[in-house]
């Protein structure tokens, strides 16, 4: 089957959103081998395209480049999620404990409509929209941190959590849990409790590392 590609988005891009969707999901297995080629003419693109995807994907260690022998998908293990969140905890403990010196109303708003998304999303069980809306509630209290490195750091890795955010919503078929526990991050952000703050996304971000490794386990 071809797939289609848009403009707005570079194609190198878009194919590797595609490819890292599929890793996660565990619809390309570890081991399995692919080719430039196949690839190219799958997404009805050059080869130049394609290069640029597999080195991003190469980067993320979802894929590895064995030339000129191809290209050999990686995966996910436990080990690497336990990386990735734990990475993720790190860094946005920081932008939180950052985030919540900012006093002015005004620059939270985009956090609070972020949340009232989520809700709109949870009542239609529209997962995709709420996906949409929760990496922009988390990528608001980078924006809220005032620190463009570490907002950087969080927009490198953002394409791979995006993936795998978007298989562990699917674990939750009633989203108003998911949506409340937004609502509770944001209040005790703004209330200026940095331990409880701390505590609340520490748990957050563990419920979404515990249903990856299900997830994981589950294919095994």
């Amino acid at each position: 089957m071809t797939q289609s590609v848009k403009r707005g988005e570079s194609l190198g891009a878009q194919v590797a959103r595609v490819l890292r969707q599929r890793i996660v999901r565990g619809e390309l297995a570890p081991g399995a081998r692919i080719t430039e080629e196949a690839l190219a003419e799958e997404f009805s693109v050059s080869r130049g395209p394609v290069r640029d995807a597999l080195t991003q994907l190469s980067f993320e260690k979802l894929v590895e480049v064995q030339r000129p022998r191809g290209v050999y998908i990686v995966g996910l293990t436990h080990d690497d999620v336990d990386q990735l969140y734990s990475l993720r905890g790190a860094l946005e403990q920081l932008a939180l404990s950052r985030a919540m010196r900012v006093e002015d109303d005004s620059r939270w708003t985009a956090m609070a409509a972020a949340v009232g998304r989520m809700g709109e999303a949870a009542d239609a069980g529209d997962h995709a929209a709420f996906v949409a809306a929760d990496l922009e509630f988390h990528s608001q209290i980078y924006a809220l941190a005032d620190h463009p490195r570490l907002e950087g750091a969080w927009n490198q890795y953002l394409p791979t959590f995006t993936a795998l955010l978007e298989v562990t919503i699917n674990h939750d078929e009633d989203l108003h849990e998911s949506s409340g526990d937004h609502v509770k991050l944001m209040d005790v952000m703004r209330s200026g409790k940095p331990a409880q703050a701390a505590k609340v996304l520490s748990e957050h971000l563990d419920g979404a590392r515990e249903r990856m490794l299900a997830e994981i386990a589950a294919r095994a």
